[in-house]
């Protein structure tokens, strides 16, 4: 019965993975609102149905398996080396991110995501949407650390959690959103990758510096002091 029911769940898995191929082939080759899901499930050989028994909306077909980013923030916090500031580690993630996220573009299925998701406003509408999604989990996954560990601990771990979530995921957000249309215009993708990871390290260390202010102001809390911040974890 264990046999049987790994083989069905292996099947599953390449059922799943061969529609993805398929669907992103077709949307770099013809673009994400002229494809339809009835178009991918009949290049990919099966029922319309079985397509939406692995995904539930075209949207999610597009994303799936491209957006490691969403869980990445939180669990670069809750997996940080013993000892490290949450906020280390996270900002050395997020440089990371922008560095990665860039670099990547020399390759050719990098470009034509990006450039699909730029032309397509559904598919930036759920960008958004995946983007508020990693603010909830990196924001859940700040309060968590800071309630359970008071080194590194605001006054007030909620109001904390939340405002930095918030500001440094916009920043993310700002320096891919604003520039990955530079590498559709012939600029190098890794000279962009470097400027704007030491961009992003100088952001970061500025948006820190309003935080304790800001905090002050809604809820009477400041953010801890962390002099380490412009070292990296580890």
């Amino acid at each position: 019965m264990g046999e049987l029911s790994d083989r069905r769940a292996q099947k599953k898995a390449q059922t799943r993975a061969h529609v993805r191929a398929i669907a992103h082939r077709m949307f770099a080759e013809r673009g994400f609102d002229a494809v339809t899901i009835a178009d991918v499930a009949r290049e990919a050989d099966v029922a319309v149905q079985t397509v939406f028994n692995h995904f539930a909306t075209k949207e999610e077909l597009f994303f799936d398996g491209r957006t490691p980013w969403v869980t990445g923030p939180a669990d670069a916090v809750r997996g940080r080396t013993p000892g490290t500031d949450p906020l280390v580690a996270l900002r050395d993630y997020l440089v990371d991110l922008v560095r990665r996220r860039f670099g990547a573009m020399s390759a050719r299925e990098n470009r034509e995501y990006h450039a699909a998701i730029e032309a397509s406003s559904t598919l930036l509408a759920r960008e958004r949407d995946l983007v508020h999604d990693s603010e909830l989990r990196l924001a859940g996954a700040l309060r968590e650390e800071w309630t359970a560990d008071t080194t590194w601990a605001p006054g007030d771990p909620a109001t904390a959690a939340t405002l930095t979530a918030a500001t440094w995921l916009a920043t993310v957000r700002a320096l891919i959103v604003n520039n990955r249309s530079r590498v559709r215009e012939g600029v190098c993708p890794q000279e962009i990758a470097d400027t704007l990871g030491t961009l992003a390290e100088e952001l970061f260390d500025a948006v820190m510096a309003t935080l304790p202010e800001m905090q002050q102001r809604v809820g009477g809390v400041a953010l801890p002091s962390t002099p380490t911040l412009g070292r990296r974890a580890g």
